[in-house]
């Protein structure tokens, strides 16, 4: 009877171990993380002639810790306020699941050793930019949530710096290259944040949240906000072919998913629905990363 009960408590150990881990890996918010890493893995590949792996896996480590420790922030902050939302009312910190404490520790921890990697295994230029995409996403993005849509311009900053990381990372250089990569993922950033907002609008209103441009309607002048800046996707698809860095295929590629991703805009002007919102939204998960596969392989081809 003695052997069944320590058996008891040892699966029950684990299991607590196994959800507390479970919690620890969604505070990260792990498919968003792991999103964000390809893109800087995207950047460093394009910018070196051979990869070298345990770099590249080097560089997935230090994106996802600090990614993870930036979402971390974004999260302590909102707590009160992820409460108030479906969506997020779920999340680790609402829930009790992990106490603020622990989120504090294991956001140090996480920021300390993409630091430590950045900083011995790449070079400074790429720790300051991870650092101030730290700062921005979580200290300054996310208290302009309740603000106004300027919060999207700045959110805009740290979503499109992961390529220039790969790029700055794997050649300690700045310059029109990593420019031109950040410009692309700049641009994508602003229909993105918009679809969520447009189809998270009520839970966002819920928690004083003010993303929407044009007061916050979901409107035709909201939609035409959201096309005009779509637009300049179809110019910066062509940056990297004019300066050497990729090949016409590639060029091609982005101007005919830029074409698709603008007709989705062109959709949610005409219909004004969630359901546009989420094929518009839909649409961006599929253009960045088939434009960014194109330039990789380009480039290899």
């Amino acid at each position: 009877m003695e052997e069944v009960k320590n058996n008891a408590a040892e699966v029950a150990a684990v299991g607590g171990w196994l959800e507390k881990a479970k919690a620890y890996a969604e505070l990260m918010k792990f498919r968003l993380t792991t999103f964000v890493v390809l893109s800087a893995l995207f950047g460093y590949a394009l910018a070196v002639p051979q990869v070298d792996w345990s770099k590249l896996a080097l560089l997935t480590v230090a994106g996802f810790a600090i990614t993870g420790a930036s979402n971390i922030i974004n999260q302590l902050i909102e707590k009160d306020l992820d409460k108030r939302m479906r969506r997020t009312a779920g999340r680790p910190l609402p829930t009790g699941r992990l106490s603020s404490r622990e989120a504090e520790v294991f956001c140090v921890a996480l920021t300390l050793l993409a630091t430590f990697i950045f900083i011995n295994y790449f070079n400074v230029r790429t720790t300051l930019v991870a650092l101030l995409s730290l700062v921005l996403y979580g200290f300054v993005y996310t208290p302009l949530k309740r603000v106004g849509p300027v919060s999207v311009l700045v959110g805009a900053f740290p979503g499109a710096f992961p390529p220039m990381i790969g790029w700055v990372a794997a050649t300690n250089h700045f310059g029109w290259e990593p420019g031109v990569l950040f410009a692309i993922q700049f641009f994508w950033q602003f229909p993105h944040f918009w679809a969520v907002a447009w189809l998270a609008d009520g839970d966002y209103k819920r928690a004083g949240f003010k993303m929407l441009p044009n007061g916050g309607q979901k409107d035709v002048r909201t939609a035409l906000t959201i096309t005009t800046y779509t637009l300049f996707l179809l110019p910066v698809g062509w940056l990297p072919y004019l300066l050497g860095m990729t090949g016409i295929t590639s060029a091609l590629v982005a101007m005919g998913c830029g074409i698709l991703f603008l007709a989705q805009t062109f959709h949610l002007m005409r219909e004004t629905t969630d359901r546009a919102a989420l094929l518009m939204l839909l649409g961006g998960f599929v253009y960045l990363p088939v434009v960014q596969i194109a330039f990789l392989l380009d480039k290899i081809v």
